[in-house]
């Protein structure tokens, strides 16, 4: 699936590959919040020890930084995306669009949903952006 990026998105992409040597698949500009969706197994490698890595990214772009490990599947991209919330299964469901049916533990509603529905609007774009995914919904 092709992602349209905003010139203001790719360069964010570019400056946070050379801050951290990992070179994002996404990024979401949202104010001053960026999500960055970073290659399946470079995730230890973005954050860095102890987060050095990813906090001093958000020192330099003068913005909070989120990161979202991709996945393989549409099922787990979609429990990526919702990290740290615990998932206990994805179902994906194809009746009229595609919708992400996520069973979370009642203790991580808050974190998966976030402030202001924050997290669960995350994980809907990049999961239509990338899985051709219409909805997430927590169950």
């Amino acid at each position: 699936m092709h992602v349209e990026l905003s010139d203001e998105a790719r360069r964010y992409i570019g400056r946070f590959d050379e801050l951290t040597g990992v070179a994002p698949k996404d990024c979401l500009v949202e104010g001053d919040r960026l999500v960055f969706l970073v290659p399946a197994g470079e995730m230890a490698a973005a954050i860095g020890q102890a987060g050095e890595t990813v906090e001093e990214a958000e020192r330099r772009l003068g913005k909070s930084v989120e990161l979202v490990e991709d996945a393989d599947t549409p099922e787990a991209f979609v429990a990526s995306a919702l990290a740290p919330a615990a998932v206990n299964a994805v179902t994906i469901s194809e009746q009229n669009d595609r919708v992400a049916y996520v069973e979370v533990p009642e203790p991580d509603r808050g974190v998966a949903i976030g402030a202001d529905g924050a997290n669960i609007e995350t994980a809907r774009i990049l999961a239509k952006r990338h899985h051709d995914i219409d909805d997430v919904q927590l169950t």
